[in-house]
């Protein structure tokens, strides 16, 4: 075991980051458990455009794998992937029951996106996106998507803490006793004394011990049986005669945009929480780390699911103290045992994972200290791209908002020498995101 120990800490060079084995594997264990839920969201959403439940999970938890596996052994960072919340949503929805094409022709939409990242991360496009964003607004996404990770929590899918809707935007709700916000609560004293005790695995005991308090309380409908075959996934499921039409575009662009600055926000705000950028505020193994979610929707619309995309969840997977591949590895193993297991990791309740993103939610709010909140060209973009997030329930608009704020703040006090040219670029590119809507009305 020691053997096999050093050979995992020097090729992941886990010494060098501060960590060892036990660290990362309970890290991978926790970043699985807090975004397990993907696994039953994203077959019930693309269920609803007429695929099939059971080939979608399967293509979710191969896709889920692969690409996790790909940023841990190639990257070497501690990230995991799935096919993405919003994402999944906007195929469905708005492409298959709202403009009423098929379901294949939008997993073609999905495919070209992921050919396409792939051309752009060879020649580092999106790398150079990654690092044009200014130092301060790259603080500020680690602040916003800690917003935004604890409102997921607290809303739980409608069984949380608050509502939305009604008089006003958001509201708490009416019974705080009732089932989902009881566990919420209980789950987040548990892990904050936890943590208040420096228990190690504190995020992870919080769960496991949220999903016993939950069954009394009728949230963990238990499985009939442990393991369960999966079903073959949907394979190379494409249209490609409409590819030539504005609507093609149009849907190609929207995977596009939302997933490239998804992706960039996520690995900008987790990387600085957990102090991985370099001195010139760039990420170390950006390129590779990109990579894998090129290869991952690539892969993911060859098995027939949407878009995937590095997950905000592997916040808490940092907060155990993940900082290498070892935790994206570990986290990947349990997406493929989930395969035959799915009746398993699926009884974890939401009420249960909701105290752990709340938490994670806290911990993501340091980076706001170092932010220059006397200069108004800098607080107000991070304070635009902060507040966003949660709001517009979107990393990317509120990184679109952050990043236009700050350009035109900056030219208009004369500071425009201050601003990269790739900054401008990527301005360019939130200008005809707002554009292209228009423009289709137009046609």
């Amino acid at each position: 075991m020691t053997n096999q120990n050093g050979a995992l800490d020097k090729f992941f060079k886990l010494s060098e980051h501060g960590t060892n084995v036990r660290t990362e594997i309970i890290a991978g264990i926790t970043t699985f458990m807090t975004m397990g839920y993907i696994l039953a969201v994203n077959p019930f959403f693309l269920s609803q455009a007429g695929m099939d439940a059971g080939a979608v999970f399967t293509a979710t938890v191969i896709s889920s794998f692969i690409a996790t596996l790909v940023m841990g052994l190639y990257a070497n960072l501690p990230f995991a992937l799935a096919p993405g919340m919003g994402l999944n949503a906007f195929f469905a929805f708005t492409v298959v029951l709202g403009m009423g094409y098929s379901w294949q022709f939008a997993l073609t939409a999905v495919l070209f996106e992921g050919i396409i990242f792939l051309i752009l991360t060879f020649f580092n496009v999106r790398e150079a996106i990654l690092n044009s964003i200014p130092l301060n607004i790259k603080k500020a996404i680690s602040v916003g998507i800690g917003l935004f990770i604890a409102f997921i929590g607290l809303y739980n899918n409608g069984n949380g803490l608050i509502l939305t809707g009604g008089g006003t935007p958001l509201a708490i709700v009416h019974d705080l006793f009732a089932p989902g916000p009881m566990v919420i609560m209980i789950g987040v004293i548990l892990i904050s004394v936890l943590l208040a005790k420096k228990v190690k695995g504190a995020i992870f005991i919080g769960i496991l011990a949220s999903t016993v308090i939950a069954i009394p309380f009728g949230l963990v409908t238990m499985p009939d049986t442990l393991v369960q075959m999966p079903t073959a996934p949907l394979w190379l499921q494409f249209e490609f005669d409409k590819i030539m039409t504005f609507d093609f575009v149009f849907i190609l662009f929207t995977f596009l945009f939302v997933d490239m600055f998804d992706t960039v926000g996520t690995l900008i705000g987790v990387a600085t929480k957990a102090d991985m950028l370099d001195e010139e505020g760039k990420l170390p193994g950006a390129k590779e780390a990109l990579m894998a979610d090129a290869i991952g929707t690539t892969v993911g619309a060859m098995l027939g699911t949407s878009t995937v995309t590095t997950y905000v969840e592997s916040a808490s997977g940092v907060a155990e103290g993940g900082r290498t591949g070892l935790t994206a590895v570990s986290t990947a193993v349990l997406f493929l045992v989930s395969v035959f297991l799915s009746p398993l990791f699926l009884m974890i309740p939401g009420a249960a994972t909701a105290p752990a993103l709340i938490i994670v939610g806290l911990f993501m709010m340091s980076p706001i200290k170092d932010i220059d909140l006397d200069d108004f060209t800098e607080s107000v973009p991070a304070f635009f791209a902060i507040i966003m997030m949660p709001l517009t329930y979107s990393i990317s608009e509120g990184i679109m908002f952050g990043i236009m704020l700050y350009i035109i703040l900056k030219v208009l006090v004369g500071k425009a020498k201050e601003i990269t040219p790739f900054t401008y670029i990527v301005f360019a590119l939130f200008v005809l995101k707002l554009l292209f809507p228009v423009l289709k009305a137009m046609m």
